[in-house]
């Protein structure tokens, strides 16, 4: 592709993402399990475990956040858009595939870092210290990024029943965020346990977050920001690659 088809095919990347913005942000679904949902399961957390630090609570609290609001967006799309018969329209037009699911990623990225940094406001309000801001900006970014990807690839099955995308998005979502080190310190977790926090993405975000707000980190920083980068590129490589062979089932 030359440079001015690719420049083409980003600003019509962004015009689907802007339509996204408009369309679906405020959609029940997506603010139930977007924010509400975080939001419900920190309060739960926080009234049965009185004892903890507040900066682990908040740390938990940023990264329950921008994994649910990342993932909210992106899986509701396409069901949404073929019920609707846009999906179809929006296929005939001189757009690539991969721009296409690259905008619904762009518009589930800025939902999630739009919310997550509301909570970081929050936890700077309470009193904890930001110590390491760019490290927070940097991860907050990254794995925006990574769990949109994941929201597009839970689109993967070409239904157009938004209800069994979602059904199917929360359970894996659940389980990844208990597994994650949110409501157990990775430190206190068996072996068997620590194996699995380690296939997950959100278990090295949620460790960079603490990191930024108390200088305490169970794997080293650099391992986290690396995880993070390739699980976003891994999944993102299967998401373009798996959207391109289900797309002709919606129509």
């Amino acid at each position: 592709m030359n440079p001015a088809s690719f420049i083409e095919q980003v600003r019509r990347s962004w015009a689907i993402a802007k339509k996204d913005i408009r369309i679906y942000y405020f959609k029940g679904p997506v603010l139930i399990f977007g924010i509400f949902m975080p939001v419900f399961l920190f309060l739960a957390f926080l009234m049965g475990s009185r004892q903890l630090p507040l900066a682990f609570l908040v740390s938990g609290l940023v990264g329950m956040t921008l994994f649910f609001t990342a993932t909210a967006v992106s899986p509701a799309i396409f069901p949404w858009e073929g019920q609707a018969k846009t999906l179809e329209r929006l296929a005939s037009c001189p757009i690539t595939i991969e721009a296409i699911v690259f905008g619904d990623m762009t518009a589930s990225i800025l939902f999630g870092i739009g919310i997550t940094l509301v909570t970081v406001v929050i936890g700077l309000a309470l009193g904890l210290p930001l110590l390491h801001g760019i490290t927070l900006l940097v991860a907050i970014f990254l794995a925006a990024c990574c769990f949109s990807a994941i929201g597009m690839l839970l689109a993967v099955p070409p239904t157009n029943v938004p209800s069994n995308i979602m059904m199917l998005s929360s359970l894996i979502k659940f389980p990844l965020v208990f597994i994650s080190g949110i409501f157990i310190p990775l430190d206190q977790m068996p072996p068997w346990g620590l194996g699995l926090a380690a296939c997950s993405p959100l278990t090295y975000f949620t460790d960079l977050v603490r990191y930024s707000f108390t200088d305490a980190h169970f794997f080293p920083v650099p391992v986290d920001i690396s995880a993070l980068a390739v699980f976003t590129a891994a999944f993102t490589a299967v998401t373009m690659y798996l959207h391109k062979r289900t797309m002709p089932k919606r129509m």
